[in-house]
């Protein structure tokens, strides 16, 4: 009995969340999951009559036949283009301006500020500054970065970004990504580095190792737990990226259009639930194939710790 009534309090506490949660989080993604596996008609128009006709099987058909469509392969490759851009340019910049900031330059907290200002800006409000800047008008009419390198002679650097028909078109929407997340990737890295004791570097110096080899040798070896935490949180921020896309492309762009973006076309415009249902489903599962095996790793290892 009294153990019982240890543990009663805490459960009483908490309980209003773990419904919450379990209504609101759980329950909502089994809903989605049954309609995605729900078969579904729709009404057409045969000989002046209404009728109407199968539009999915229902079942697993429906994720066979989002996944084989074509729509929906561009809509992950361009998603895997904007990830693998995304994840290099952030780890790239984050890395390197907190390399900098390390070895304690002037004004270290102005240029802290100004790399971290841009994750203040939400993404629509960011997107809608960027549309302008990669803007694809070229020539006399041209605007933002194209009009740049008109006036300094440089035409030929002249784009049409993320709306050209290149598989790699994608690449340029991180663009505005990296600009956004760099900082927080930098903060990441920048807390590491102060965490590793003065002490460490003096006894590599000591022993002969020069600056890139302290680096090399030393600190980034014990960077390595933030690192993987930076990719892990970047990587599913990208594959769930919408508003920045949104803002840039608009929600029906087919160049640009990403699982998340070929969601709400297919709910908003297409009115198409159970396609819908299916599209999220599949995001869920790859967003769980990044997520999980980090938190698996991340539990082994505080256990580890602890003991």
């Amino acid at each position: 009995m009294s153990r019982v009534k240890t543990w009663l309090p805490g459960l009483a506490l908490v309980s209003p969340s773990i419904i919450l949660i379990a209504v609101f989080v759980y329950g909502l993604i089994g809903q989605n999951v049954w309609t995605s596996l729900n078969a579904s008609t729709r009404r057409v128009v045969v000989g002046g009559k209404i009728v109407e006709r199968a539009q999915h099987e229902g079942g697993i058909g429906n994720y066979v036949n989002l996944l084989s469509s074509s729509g929906y392969q561009h809509a992950l490759w361009n998603l895997l283009v904007l990830t693998v851009v995304f994840l290099a340019g952030t780890m790239f910049f984050g890395l390197l301006w907190a390399v900098l900031l390390e070895k304690g330059v002037r004004g270290e907290g102005v240029f802290r500020s100004i790399y971290l200002f841009p994750m203040a800006v939400s993404f629509i409000a960011a997107g809608v500054v960027w549309r302008w800047l990669l803007s694809p008008q070229q020539g006399g009419g041209a605007i933002g970065l194209n009009q740049l390198f008109q006036k300094l002679g440089l035409d030929s650097l002249q784009s049409s970004w993320w709306s050209s028909d290149s598989r790699w078109n994608m690449a340029a929407m991180a663009i505005p990504a990296i600009w956004q997340l760099s900082g927080y990737v930098m903060a990441l890295f920048l807390a590491g580095f102060r965490g590793i004791s003065e002490d460490q570097r003096e006894a590599a110096r000591i022993d002969g190792a020069s600056e890139l080899q302290l680096y090399r040798h030393v600190l980034f070896p014990q960077l390595s737990p933030i690192a993987l935490s930076a990719l892990i949180i970047i990587g599913h921020m990208s594959m769930k990226m919408f508003d920045l896309i949104y803002a840039i492309a608009g929600p029906n762009s087919y160049v640009a259009s990403v699982p998340a973006t070929l969601m709400w076309t297919q709910m908003f415009n297409q009115g198409d639930k159970v396609m819908a249902a299916v599209n999220a489903t599949i995001l869920l599962v790859i967003v769980a194939v990044v997520v999980v095996p980090y938190l698996i790793y991340t539990n082994r290892t505080e256990k580890e710790m602890g003991r």
